[in-house]
This record gives structure tokens, C-alpha cells and sequence, in this order.
């Protein structure tokens, strides 16, 4: 997969991203600069400018992640390599930009998703993370404002800001494959008629309940607290049952990354 992933990242940027002169963020988008300024491969930038990042890696991260992204690397900079004489699926800057930021999108997701890493950048910014008050998400997104500065000085401005579009259709899409289109919420419900939210959960959505107990700080008040997993396709019809039944509930909900075991599989509803 994480050969896959690495492939239709090289296809995002050579038939779509790269000959329309549009930037990806992090090293991937310096060795787009720097190809265009000495007229040499980029897969070529793309090996040199992340083996520093791969000895990082290796020792600050693990080295089943380092061979990992050592390998989706390689495997990147040699389709890049490939499919550079291929003429590009569309010369039209928004086409380029929106499918070569999905494609490329769903490239990095299914490495990320496999434990990979197509860009030192990312590792970067783990470190970064341990020393500056920022998020790893906010200190890359820093980064890639650079870059992009950059490209509208050596491009256009124009060129920049499409970009950055690419970049944010990308991240989108990253998030897609790695969560998946059934992400998973957790749910918080506290209400004078617990029973009966939980029953009417179980049978309308199929979903398990469990209650936990709870006790009001200001009240002292003891409080039933629901808490299930949903998908984010039936949150709306979650809200729904706990508004029917009592309109003044607490009700929080959280995205999760991932569950397993336990009985979150869906029970037949009749």
C-alpha cells in the first residue's frame, strides 16, 4: 500500500501538479523549486532532500517507520522519474489543481495510513514540536507558507496561490483516507431521561450504550451519564432522538481516530 500510495502521489504531481507549474508543500514542493531552476529530474531533489530527514527518523522515531519511509521515497522519486515525458492529463490550472490535489491526496493518506511518510518535512515538525508551543499541523502548515512564498517570487503569485489550494484539497483528502468516510464519534449525553435516550439509541441507531455515573461539582446532584460510539452518518439522527426526548440535555461530541474490540459492530435494527 505504501507503494501504491507513493505512485499515485507521482502521478498527482507529473500529470497534473508539476507541468502547470503548481507547487506541493513541505520538501516535496523545494525540489519542485529547485527542478525548475537547474532543469534536473525532480524525483532526483526529492531522494537527496529527505535522506537527512530519513536518519532523523530513524533515530528519533523508530526504524520500522524509517525503511518504511525510505522506501515510499524511492519508490516516489523513481515514478516521478517515469512519468516525467507523459504529457499532462490537463493544461486548465483549476482542473490541475483540484485532481492533482485529490490524487495526491489520497497518495500521502494511504502511506500515512500504512505507517510511511512521503516527506521530511513531516518529521520535521515532530521534532519542532518538542521545543516550540506549536502543533505538528501548525508548524508544517508554517513551513508550507514559506515554500509557497517562495514559488510566487520564482513563479507567480498566481501560480502560489493555487498552490496553496492544492495543498489545502490534499489535506483534505489525507484526512478522508486516513479517517475514512465512516469516522467515528464519541458521545456524551447527560439528561434527566437517560433510560430513555439509551433505549431509544439502542433500537432506532443499533448502537451499544453504557452508562457511566457521574456527580454535579456545583449540585452535588448524582448524574447517569450515556456514552456510545456513532459514525459521522448518524450523528444527525442521534441529535435528533436526544432532542426529542429532552431538549435541555448535555449532549458532546468527539471525533475518534480509531476503535476496536468491545461491541460497537451495529446490531440489526427491526
Amino acid at each position: 500500500m505504501i507503494a501504491v500510495g507513493a505512485i499515485l502521489m507521482a502521478v498527482g504531481l507529473e500529470l497534473f501538479l508539476v507541468p502547470n507549474l503548481i507547487l506541493d508543500g513541505g520538501v516535496v514542493g523545494v525540489s519542485i523549486i529547485l527542478s525548475h531552476l537547474t532543469g534536473l529530474r525532480l524525483g532526483v531533489f526529492i531522494f537527496i532532500l529527505n535522506i537527512p530527514f530519513f536518519f532523523l527518523g530513524y533515530k528519533q522515531i523508530g526504524k520500522t517507520f524509517a525503511l518504511s519511509t525510505l522506501f515510499g521515497i524511492t519508490v516516489l522519486s523513481i515514478f516521478t522519474s517515469l512519468l516525467h515525458k507523459v504529457d499532462p492529463v490537463t493544461t486548465d490550472l483549476l482542473l490541475s489543481t483540484v485532481f492533482g490535489g485529490i490524487v495526491l491526496g489520497i497518495g500521502v493518506g494511504l502511506v500515512i495510513r500504512n505507517g510511511g511518510s512521503l516527506d521530511g518535512s513531516e518529521i520535521l515538525a515532530i521534532l519542532f514540536n518538542k521545543a516550540l508551543p506549536f502543533s505538528v499541523g501548525e508548524i508544517i502548515m508554517i513551513i508550507n507558507l514559506v515554500i509557497f512564498s517562495v514559488a510566487g517570487f520564482v513563479f507567480t503569485w498566481e501560480q502560489a496561490m493555487y498552490s496553496f489550494l492544492a495543498y489545502f484539497i490534499a489535506f483534505k483528502t489525507i484526512d478522508i483516507v486516513i479517517q475514512g468516510l465512516d469516522e467515528s464519534k464519541s458521545v456524551y449525553i447527560i439528561s434527566d431521561y437517560i433510560e430513555d435516550i439509551g433505549d431509544t439509541i439502542m433500537d432506532r441507531l443499533g448502537r451499544g450504550v453504557t452508562y457511566l455515573h457521574g456527580e454535579g461539582a456545583f449540585t452535588g446532584d448524582n448524574k447517569k451519564v450515556i456514552f456510545t460510539v456513532i459514525t459521522r452518518l448518524e450523528e444527525a439522527k442521534l441529535k435528533t432522538i436526544v432532542e426529542e426526548i429532552d431538549d435541555h440535555a448535555f449532549l458532546a461530541v468527539g471525533n475518534i481516530a480509531e476503535v476496536r474490540g468491545g461491541r460497537f459492530k451495529k446490531k440489526d435494527i427491526h
